[in-house]
Order: C-alpha cells, then sequence, then structure tokens
C-alpha cells in the first residue's frame, strides 16, 4: 500500500460529484419544463391536512421556543459522542476515563450556564 497520496487519485470522486449535481439538475429542469403547470386559486391554496386554513401563518412565536429548542438539539447531539466511548471503553483505559470527564465537565458547565442565564425559564 503507498502511503503517498496524488492529485490523481481523487478524480473518481470528483467524477462522481459532477455526475450527482448534474442528475439533480438535470432532474429538476425536466420536471420544471415537462411537468404540467396549471394554476388555479385552489391549486395556491396553502393545504393542511384538508382543514381550511385560518389567519396568517406569520404570526409571531416567542423566542424562547426556539432557544429551548436549539438548547434541546445542541445538548441531543452532546450525548452521541458518548456512545463511542461507552463501546469502546475498555480499549480506552484511564486516558479515555479522563478524556470523558472533562467532556462531561464542559457539557455541564455549558448547562449550568444557560440555567444561571435563564434561558429554560418561561414567563
Amino acid at each position: 500500500m503507498n502511503p503517498e497520496s496524488h492529485p490523481i487519485d481523487y478524480v473518481p470522486i470528483i467524477i462522481q460529484f459532477f455526475v450527482a449535481a448534474g442528475f439533480v439538475v438535470t432532474t429538476m429542469l425536466a420536471t420544471h419544463f415537462l411537468g404540467p403547470s396549471r394554476k388555479s386559486k385552489v391549486k395556491l391554496d396553502t393545504f393542511e391536512c384538508g382543514i381550511e386554513s385560518q389567519g396568517n401563518a406569520r404570526a409571531p412565536i416567542s423566542v424562547k421556543y426556539f432557544l429551548v429548542a436549539i438548547l434541546f438539539v445542541l445538548f441531543d447531539v452532546e450525548v452521541i459522542f458518548m456512545y463511542p466511548w461507552a463501546v469502546n471503553f475498555k480499549e480506552l483505559g484511564m486516558t479515555g476515563i479522563i478524556e470523558m470527564f472533562l467532556f462531561m465537565f464542559m457539557l455541564l458547565t455549558g448547562f449550568f450556564y444557560i440555567i444561571k442565564k435563564g434561558a429554560l425559564k418561561w414567563e
């Protein structure tokens, strides 16, 4: 196995990228030009599970909702990093334990920071 890497080695990946991008562009253009285009008031009306739409969709929503959602995703994704550690627990040894405690410390520091700032309080 040759440890050296040459730019020519990446040609298949570049070709695959252009083929995939070309397929996407071709498919989108083909459906746009070949598909039927019949616009009417009924077709352009919003559809929500067969229920008639009411009011404006641009109603203001509290920023707290989005903040809690983003924080949930952030801390939920961080837990994903614990799975490989748990699977390789024995192989990582003491170094792995120290790294995980450091990771947990940083994660909990951020969690206590958002609690201290009141990011999770609904008023």
